[in-house]
């Protein structure tokens, strides 16, 4: 008895037949409960964003137009347009020292530390012996709270005995005279400051293409001009991060002054006079909102120039 062999078309049909059962079973509907998940999975984290990000921000923004000293319900507002704003700017005294410290803070910040870690982060790219506990040693300070590293280097910044008047040799109030309390304040923040910048250079720099470097070896490029004009510019991702994070952490920096002396005697920064106006002695809700406000108007410069960067390297 003679047995026929399936058909080349048989064979297609069948393959068809079970490319459709695949096919009917990737678009299987979905039910109430995969819609019910999604919904809770997008919604709640949705709705504590708003509750407790965009709701106080704007209510932040509305406050800066009243006077409130928080007493009582919202009956008690007073609003009174751009006084708050025009108060800022011509008859309080701390704003413009705050404002000159931020700037001096975010220059030293950018200058010192952060190229202090790009440099660490090219060393230790070179897989030098005792490699993983030189990161650990620099990246430490930076799980370390701002409140908790003022508390450290208070240690070390005593007059009596601390351990920089005793190698020093002299017996200067670091903290308390304000002359020198800030520049003190930011050696603090640099030490913290340097390990986050290590870290991020450190692994953009292990996902840079070795061939790039070997490209421009046999091109005659040294390794300062290869990094400058090669591996550089490949990380501008990061560039642009470092740069908006360091601007932003300098604009809001207040753990560390506000333990040390609640931001007064030299240490005016923005964020501890909104502080001040807000939660103070003399409670004025309406004024330091309009502080903070001006704090987000100049943070939103920058956080727009980072998503335009970055939506843009996504295109």
């Amino acid at each position: 008895m003679s047995v026929t062999s399936p058909t080349p078309a048989g064979r297609v049909r069948k393959d068809t037949t079970e490319g459709g059962a695949s096919a009917r079973r990737r678009r299987r509907r979905t039910t109430g409960l995969d819609r019910a998940v999604v919904a809770v999975m997008v919604g709640v984290p949705t709705a504590l964003v708003i509750l407790l990000v965009w709701l106080p921000a704007f209510g932040s923004v509305l406050l800066g137009f009243a006077r409130w000293e928080g007493i009582g319900g919202l009956d008690t507002i007073q609003w009174i347009g751009l006084e708050n704003y025009r108060n800022i700017f011509t008859i309080y005294p701390p704003f413009y020292p705050a404002l000159q410290n931020n700037l001096i803070w975010l220059l030293f910040i950018f200058f010192v530390p952060t190229l202090l870690g790009i440099f660490l982060a090219v060393l230790l790219d070179r897989e030098l012996r005792g490699g993983r506990l030189y990161q650990t040693a620099f990246f430490l300070p930076v799980v370390l709270s701002l409140a908790l590293t003022g508390f450290i280097w208070q240690l070390l910044y005593s007059r009596d005995q601390g351990l920089v008047n005793a190698i020093a040799g002299t017996e200067i109030d670091w903290y308390g005279n304000p002359d020198v309390n800030l520049w003190a304040i930011l050696v603090a923040t640099g030490w913290k400051h340097v390990g986050y910048v290590m870290l991020l250079y450190l692994a953009g720099l292990k996902a840079v293409d070795p061939s790039l470097r070997e490209a421009a070896a046999m091109d005659g490029s040294g390794e300062v001009s290869t990094f400058f004009r090669i591996i550089l510019p490949v990380m501008a991702p990061i560039n642009i991060i470092v740069l908006v994070v360091t601007f932003i952490d300098s604009l809001r920096a207040f753990d560390i002054v506000w333990v040390v002396n609640k931001g007064r005697n030299g240490l005016e920064l923005i964020a501890a006079l909104v502080t001040q106006n807000v939660v103070g002695e003399a409670s004025r809700i309406g004024f330091g909102s309009a502080l903070a406000t001006i704090m987000l108007l100049i943070s939103s410069v920058f956080v727009a120039v980072y998503l335009k960067v970055v939506m843009g390297g996504q295109k």
